[in-house]
């Protein structure tokens, strides 16, 4: 039987070696404002450094919190009234008129799947249901070749268009289904941080579900620091730490949301190009990226090619990005081999 599924990467780690490594302003006369809440699923957080004497935190969090709440009405696949459920739900091939916003997101996930060749692909839902890793639980049986070619052909990024004026998106196929999971967290870490920053923040740290952006100083006055987490299932540790400045970092990994039959591994990235999980020795991918939407989409596309092709891509993209790989030779799952891209080295540096 198939264990229950674990929960995917959220970045807990990173939030917790963030406030561990900042030292929340402790010993410092640097003031630290914290705000929590619940959105999309899963968590965020934001630290603000020396926040404007005029700040009203109370106020700030309502704003957050309306914010959050607007991209969820937009984009959530488990609200049945959200915008993209709506698209979803129609069977029509022809425009179907959305929000600015919705389309910002989709062209964004369309110009990474065009540049990874497909790798990401924000139609491959039916392929993430029928592996078990959508909003229902599968039951306990692998799916046969037929239902994965079935579910193939409902997928493919290139059914689906996006028009800016006025904004719209349209698909091939009645049936086109269209999830941004492994985009819309950055982007609304992206959205969150603008906002901050539109009321005179200078120095923060906003986290949604394990996607981050930092700009600015920590508690201690030095570039935010965060902790890549050792991609193992049975404890929690750090990797490699990381120093953001002015940047987003997102991570996609395969050992925190899985199940095994027969002692085989299936992860919930789903290879579009194959049908299924990614069989891979890749462990993680770590980009930083100028928006943390960029990062998101494209640690997922380089999770999916793998540990040669997808260094290879990231390099001739000049993307900044690490990659933690099983070790071939290794006799258990707790060896790892890293290599980083020249872009990510120059970018993460910690002091």
């Amino acid at each position: 039987m198939r264990p229950l599924l674990q929960a995917p990467l959220s970045g807990l780690l990173l939030w917790m070696a963030a406030l561990l490594l900042v030292g929340c302003g402790q010993g410092s006369e640097q003031r630290v404002l914290a705000l929590r809440g619940a959105t999309m699923g899963t968590t965020y957080s934001l630290q603000i450094v020396e926040p404007p004497a005029a700040l009203d935190r109370d106020a700030l969090a309502e704003q957050i919190s309306a914010q959050l709440s607007d991209i969820n009405d937009l984009m959530s696949t488990y609200q049945p009234s959200s915008e993209l459920s709506r698209f979803n739900a129609s069977s029509a091939t022809d425009w179907f008129l959305v929000s600015p916003e919705l389309v910002a997101v989709v062209g964004a996930a369309q110009a990474v799947s065009e540049a990874s060749a497909g790798a990401f692909d924000i139609t491959v839902g039916p392929l993430v249901n029928l592996w078990g890793f959508g909003p229902t639980v599968s039951a306990d049986v692998l799916p046969s070749a037929a239902e994965v070619q079935a579910a193939r052909a409902r997928v493919g990024w290139q059914q689906l268009d996006v028009q800016l004026q006025p904004p719209a998106l349209r698909k091939a196929r009645p049936d086109l289904y269209v999830d941004l999971s492994a985009i819309a967290k950055g982007y609304a870490v992206d959205r969150v941080a603008a906002l901050i920053e539109s009321v005179g923040v200078d120095n923060y740290l906003v986290e949604i579900g394990g996607e981050l952006r930092g700009r600015g100083i920590n508690g201690r006055g030095e570039p935010w620091q965060i902790a890549i987490e050792r991609p193992e299932t049975s404890k929690r540790a750090m990797f490699r730490v990381v120093a953001l400045r002015d940047i987003g970092m997102a991570t996609s990994g395969d050992y925190r949301n899985f199940f095994e039959v027969d002692g085989e591994r299936y992860s919930h990235t789903i290879d579009p190009a194959t049908g299924r999980p990614v069989g891979h020795r890749l462990a993680s991918v770590t980009v930083l990226a100028d928006q943390a939407m960029e990062a998101d989409a494209w640690a997922t596309a380089l999770l999916v090619l793998g540990p040669e092709r997808g260094f290879e891509l990231a390099e001739q993209l000049g993307l900044a990005a690490f990659f933690i790989e099983h070790a071939e030779d290794a006799s258990d799952d707790e060896s790892f081999v890293t290599q980083a891209t020249a872009a990510f080295n120059r970018l993460s540096t910690a002091p």
